[in-house]
């Protein structure tokens, strides 16, 4: 079978997109990539991947566009659609599989225009604008947070369950400011550093590459061994030694502490859209798996309040709720609503 996944944007959308081609490639179907020349999608797909073929059209954001801009960016999304369509057309492709985003918009269209069948992927809490008007024409809507969902769960690679573990006491905090740095989290960091070296807590800090070196700096300062990062790549290992996070509350960041067991104290971005990260947060502190605090809250009391707690409960609550090979139940749960 031939699919096409479409999306991306941001980090959150491409490592779907990525989990759902190495799915596909397991079941022996062949996957393309339609995406845009903005965001994170060539850094992901351009040189390495498993897509037969990838393509990256020349779109932007609509939604926080005025005027002129608008309408520019609609015409990109215009162009982009016919585009799509011979792209389609090219490949035979049978199933089109979006995974949010501004560059899914277009592929999706084109899907709906050739009544080929599309599947959408809602990675948040809150449904994104464009997944919201696509949803009456998809053939699945699958998300993690809603109960009738064909599927629940969220795509997570396999390095995260590998490690998993169900955590008791407090040893070891991993701070997660993601790949930019939140500097919300590293203050906190920094701020409980010298209470977390009393109690012999070790401190593994992801502080983003624009805040390294002020943050390395302090800690050095404060004469606290840290390991910090401006980024890496080795999260699953490095979620494995910690017991306890202090992240924000992304939906890929979300989901692959749930898959390790680890209990986090989530701080949502505070712009985010929707403010969906909050409200993913929130589905977490509902079904009692993790902490949720506002930037504006206390946050030194608050993470300094767990550091007592038994994290039994809510790390095996995390695996219990966490589910494996989720990209290859959505893959073939396609296969057969496309041949069924």
């Amino acid at each position: 079978m031939k699919f096409c996944i479409t999306g991306g944007g941001t980090g959150g959308h491409l490592m779907i997109a990525e989990a759902l081609v190495e799915a596909a490639a397991q079941e022996g179907h062949e996957a393309i990539f339609i995406g845009s020349t903005s965001g994170q999608d060539r850094k992901y797909f351009e040189e390495h991947s498993t897509f037969s073929h990838v393509y990256f059209l020349e779109t932007t954001g609509v939604v926080n566009q005025k005027g002129l801009k608008k309408v520019k960016a609609l015409w990109l999304v215009l162009k982009a659609f016919f585009a799509s369509r011979k792209i389609l057309k090219r490949h035979k492709i049978e199933a089109v599989y979006s995974v949010g985003g501004f560059s899914a918009a277009p592929a999706s269209f084109a899907a709906i225009s050739r009544f080929i069948p599309l599947f959408i992927h809602e990675q948040n809490a809150v449904e994104g604008r464009l997944n919201s008007l696509l949803k009456p024409f998809a053939a699945r809507f699958i998300s993690a947070y809603n109960e009738k969902s064909p599927i629940t769960g969220y795509p997570v690679k396999e390095e995260f369950f590998k490690s998993a573990r169900v955590r008791e006491d407090v040893k070891t905090i991993i701070f997660l400011g993601g790949s930019q740095g939140a500097k919300a989290i590293n203050d906190l960091a920094l701020s409980v550093a010298e209470e977390l070296k009393k109690r012999g807590i070790k401190i593994i800090h992801q502080a983003g590459e624009k805040d390294y070196e002020r943050v390395q700096k302090k800690y050095e300062e404060s004469g606290v061994e840290a390991e910090v990062y401006a980024f890496t790549k080795e999260m699953p290992s490095l979620m494995s030694k910690a017991d306890l996070a202090v992240s924000r509350s992304g939906a890929s960041t979300l989901w692959e502490l749930c898959a390790n067991g680890l209990p986090a104290l989530f701080i949502p971005f505070p712009h985010a859209a929707s403010d969906h990260q909050y409200h993913n947060a929130r589905f977490i502190v509902q079904n009692k798996m993790g902490w949720c605090e506002r930037e504006s809250e206390d946050l030194r009391e608050k993470l300094l309040s767990l550091l007592d707690k038994n994290l039994q409960s809510k790390s095996s609550a995390l695996l219990e709720h966490s589910s494996k090979d989720v990209a290859k139940m959505m893959i073939l749960d396609a296969y057969r609503v496309v041949h069924d």
